[in-house]
């Protein structure tokens, strides 16, 4: 409910201005919520209540600020101090982005202190002494040490400055996704923290480490970014990792305690794989550097996970392809849920490319074996989706037109480019898996022809000669060529709706919808698709 400022409705025009120029004045001539200057010449301004009205706040000289108007206009949030807070974290993530990244816990400390430190105790039977001394205060303090009755893990509970925290991307991986507004908001307000966040720290011969926060790293952040300077934090002394690792991965996936996106899913999966290999090693006398044993081996050797052994291995290599430093396709993918602004989902990625090209089957050969089976089926399928994000997606589709009810606006006649029309209807789901199964026959094709008989499931385990790579390339160019996809007569019956890969398999088969409604001028032909 919008509130209408009497004092401001008092004053004339002359007195406006002269509260505008104050106000200028005041804020060293930058916008109250962006921090940007002001311009009156070239910007639109407003002044508006720091605290609305509506909450409370006062109809006083006191709680006006200057704002650019479409800042004021963007807010998501009534409270100006709040607007002001996100728009600094939305210039982090800007910040973040330029490295392809999304800000995490750590990124968000970094921000507000620039003395990271580690932290001394003195733990002896149920007590822990520390010190905050590179802060300036060598205040001697003391928390009691408790023992939970389950799991025999040590802990504390302790009031921390923001210097002695940091993000663990080890059992937690996950970004700061999502809109912090509410969060930040409900903070602002005076509401507390309802649970504090959990940490753990492992000491070494000195008795020294790092506090690594791994569960609450939102509403750490939160808390943060409103100026906060100290945190509740439960810690754990010691803890045995894996079990701590294990228990936060169930907390996201079988318990779903934790809303984890199938990315962090993937990584904390890919994460359980390493840590089991170290343990291998370990309980088989074999150095770090040792990988001479085979996926079969660890299945066979941690019997009582062997069901979820074999789903870490897959997790692993999701993850380590996803995550590469030269997936160009990535940067095409919404990692959480179905956004708006990218044409892929990272569901999709799973049920098309991960589903068809990382094989199952666990792997006889040793870990270390130079041409092991798994790196080849990594660099294969990277290889691909590079190609494919060549081809389709950079330079062609636009992350400012998205993918917001894009046919609707091709049916009201809005002119979009053809380029992002064709990439955005080639990565729908059900359209992607029906040509990418195409492609996989296109392959296996060429490798019988080549005298192989490949296994469907182990495809991308083949080493794939340069013709074959030109083929796959030709494929995707006269895919993207077919008059189809730009055809916006289309866009309300068979673009419009939401139909399954066989429906687009029998298109892309046959040239007519199953109905036998006449799309395209032929099906694909095999042969002409991999020709230039």
């Amino acid at each position: 409910m919008t509130v209408r400022s009497a004092y401001l409705s008092g004053l004339s025009d002359e007195k406006k201005d002269d509260l505008r120029k104050d106000l200028w004045h005041i804020q060293k001539e930058r916008c109250f919520i962006c921090d940007e200057e002001i311009d009156f010449t070239l910007h639109k301004v407003e002044i508006d209540h720091i605290d609305p009205l509506a909450t409370g706040g006062k109809d006083e000289l006191e709680n006006f600020a200057l704002t650019h108007g479409s800042c004021n206009n963007a807010k998501r949030t009534s409270h100006l101090e709040v607007a002001r807070i996100l728009a600094s974290f939305e210039k982090l993530c800007k910040k973040c982005g330029q490295n392809n990244k999304v800000p995490n816990l750590d990124d968000v400390l970094q921000s507000k202190t620039k003395q990271r430190h580690e932290i001394k105790l003195d733990v002896d039977n149920d007590k822990v002494k520390y010190s905050f001394s590179e802060t300036g205060n060598n205040k001697v303090l003391q928390s009691n040490l408790y023992t939970d009755q389950l799991s025999g893990e040590k802990y504390f509970f302790a009031k921390i400055p923001i210097q002695y925290l940091f993000h663990d991307d080890k059992i937690n991986p996950r970004p700061i996704g999502g809109y912090l507004g509410g969060l930040v908001e409900e903070f602002y307000k005076g509401f507390p923290q309802l649970q504090v966040p959990l940490a753990w720290i492992k000491l070494d011969k000195n008795g020294s480490g790092k506090i690594l926060v791994f569960d609450g790293q939102h509403k750490a952040a939160a808390q943060i970014l409103l100026d906060i300077k100290e945190l509740t934090i439960r810690i754990f002394v010691n803890p045995d990792l894996d079990k701590m690792l294990t228990a936060n991965t169930h907390a996201g996936t079988t318990l779903k305690q934790v809303a984890f996106d199938k990315s962090i899913q993937r990584n904390l999966g890919g994460t359980l794989y390493w840590e089991r290999i170290k343990s291998y090693q370990v309980d088989n006398g074999l150095a770090d550097d040792n990988f001479s044993f085979s996926e079969q081996d660890l299945v066979n050797h941690f019997k009582g996970e062997w069901r979820e052994m074999k789903k870490w291995i897959i997790d692993a290599q999701r993850s380590i392809i996803y995550n590469h430093a030269d997936n160009k396709l990535k940067n095409y993918v919404e990692s959480a849920g179905r956004g708006k602004e990218k044409p892929l989902s990272y569901s999709t990625v799973e049920k098309t490319f991960y589903s068809f090209f990382i094989s199952p089957d666990l792997l006889q050969t040793s870990l270390d074996d130079n041409n092991d089976p798994r790196d080849l089926e990594r660099k294969q399928i990277l290889q691909l989706m590079n190609i494919i994000a060549d081809e389709i997606f950079i330079d062609k589709f636009s992350f400012g037109i998205g993918t917001y009810r894009i046919e609707n606006k091709i049916i009201k006649g809005e002119q979009l480019p053809n380029d992002h029309i064709i990439a955005y209807r080639l990565a729908k789901e059900e359209i992607l898996n029906a040509w990418l199964g195409f492609l996989r026959l296109a392959i296996t094709n060429f490798l019988v022809n080549m005298g192989q008989i490949p296994k469907e499931k182990k495809l991308f385990q083949y080493e794939f000669p340069q013709q074959l790579w030109k083929n796959i390339t030709n494929f995707i160019r006269n895919l993207r060529k077919n008059p189809i996809w730009v055809n916006k007569q289309l866009a309300q019956s068979i673009f419009g709706g939401k139909q399954n890969a066989e429906y687009w398999r029998v298109i892309l088969e046959t040239g007519k919808t199953p109905d036998g409604t006449q799309v395209m001028i032929n099906g694909l032909n095999l042969n002409k698709m991999i020709s230039e």
